[in-house]
């Protein structure tokens, strides 16, 4: 027989304290990286908890991918650190050797030559990627190259980006104006403006929460490690040419700047520590670029059963215009200037700093450009604990 507790309520206070334990263990997570503006959208909570997820392991995607050949363990051994001191999640996929490339793996259609194996060989590394990525079914994923690097604030800056993109790409929630905030989206067939449709960072307008992504749901690919950029050239019939344009104190002075693409429109139209971003032009090195689901089969379709005529980014670049020959459709994408992911160069022979082409002969330092507080370039401090970072570009 059952007896019954003199005096239940210490029972009842012990039991009301392991379920509130059991609450706060299960739902409150620690956030270091906590940024208010991330949570003064006025969308709503699903846009707040979809734009939480850039907090996560995986900076909001499903996966991210690191493209590395099996042979440079270094690059491994620093992609592998550099994850962990950001608490990031990554997995390798298997670069490849292009000369073990049959010239019937390559789809040609048109006369030309066949690429270096460097060119050949990255191209199939990304597309092992890419198809990774639909076989799994993967909702989303980020794909990088693994001589990379980025800033330690790398979840407030891509929070900064899925605010930006949003405002670009989502629809607006009151319409009088025009359905989009960009009056060129989704096609800019008007070239007859008389100024660059920009957006203030600070004064975003109001748009319907995505349902997906943190970053929107109708972009392709966000091209958000680059060598180079060109904003939307202003005659263009078919790129949108809206920006949208933050002050960053994360971004260095125009002297501390570095692209390939000439000239350099970032530095032209804006003042230091700007931050703009827009849809692609012109983009050049495949370093770090995101895709969906869809995109993934997209580029499958355009880049690895077409005509392999160039380089990967430079297909990349095509996929994202609608140019080419044959011609890889125009689809929705989205970059900034200044890149997020840049190219970091190891301490040692330049020869090493590339299987694709020739990099010099000689010795370099550890560099990383533009990257202000780099991930690599504090390894050391970061693992002895100490709180005070390098800034690689100090203001003058």
């Amino acid at each position: 027989m059952l007896r019954r507790l003199s005096n239940p309520t210490p029972l009842i206070i012990g039991a009301g304290i392991t379920l509130v334990l059991i609450y706060c263990a299960y739902w409150v997570q620690p956030s270091p990286w906590r940024h208010p503006r991330a949570f003064n959208s006025g969308k709503g909570s699903d846009a707040q908890n979809l734009i939480r997820d850039i907090r996560n392991t995986t900076l909001g995607f499903e996966k991210i991918f690191v493209v590395s050949l099996p042979s440079r363990t270094d690059r491994r051994d620093g992609m592998t650190l550099a994850a962990a001191l950001s608490d990031i999640e990554i997995e390798f996929i298997d670069g490849v050797n292009g000369a073990a490339i049959p010239d019937k793996a390559l789809p040609k259609t048109l006369d030309h030559g066949r690429g270096s194996d460097g060119t050949v060989g990255a191209w199939r590394g990304h597309i092992n990627a890419i198809q990774e990525v639909v076989r799994r079914n993967l909702s989303s994923a980020l794909i990088m190259e693994d001589d990379g690097d980025w800033d330690m604030r790398i979840r407030d800056q891509l929070q900064n980006f899925a605010l930006s993109s949003q405002a670009l790409t989502q629809p607006l929630t009151d319409t009088s104006q025009g359905r989009y905030a960009d009056v060129t989206y989704p096609k800019s067939a008007d070239t007859s403006l008389s100024s660059v449709p920009n957006l203030d960072f600070d004064r975003l307008p109001v748009t319907a929460a995505p349902a997906d992504s943190p970053y929107g749901d109708e972009w392709d690919i966000l091209w958000l490690g680059h060598c180079g950029m060109h904003f939307a050239f202003t005659d263009g019939k078919v790129i949108p040419k809206g920006r949208v344009i933050q002050s960053d104190e994360t971004v260095p002075e125009h002297q501390h700047l570095w692209t390939i693409s000439n000239p350099d429109d970032l530095k032209e139209q804006y003042p230091n520590h700007t931050r703009v971003t827009h849809h692609v032009q012109d983009g050049v090195c495949s370093l770090a670029y995101a895709v969906t689901q869809q995109s993934a089969r997209k580029l499958l379709y355009e880049l690895a059963l077409k005509d392999v005529n160039t380089a990967f980014d430079i297909m990349l670049r095509w996929f994202c215009e609608g140019t080419g020959e044959p011609n890889r459709g125009y689809h929705n994408c989205l970059t900034t200037m200044p890149a997020l992911f840049q190219i970091h160069q190891t301490a040692g022979p330049k020869s090493y700093g590339s299987d694709i082409s020739d990099h010099g002969e000689g010795n370099q330092e550890d560099w990383t450009p533009v990257i202000r507080m780099s991930v690599k370039m504090n390894a050391a401090a970061l693992l002895d604990g100490r709180t005070e970072l390098v800034d690689a570009y100090p203001d003058s």
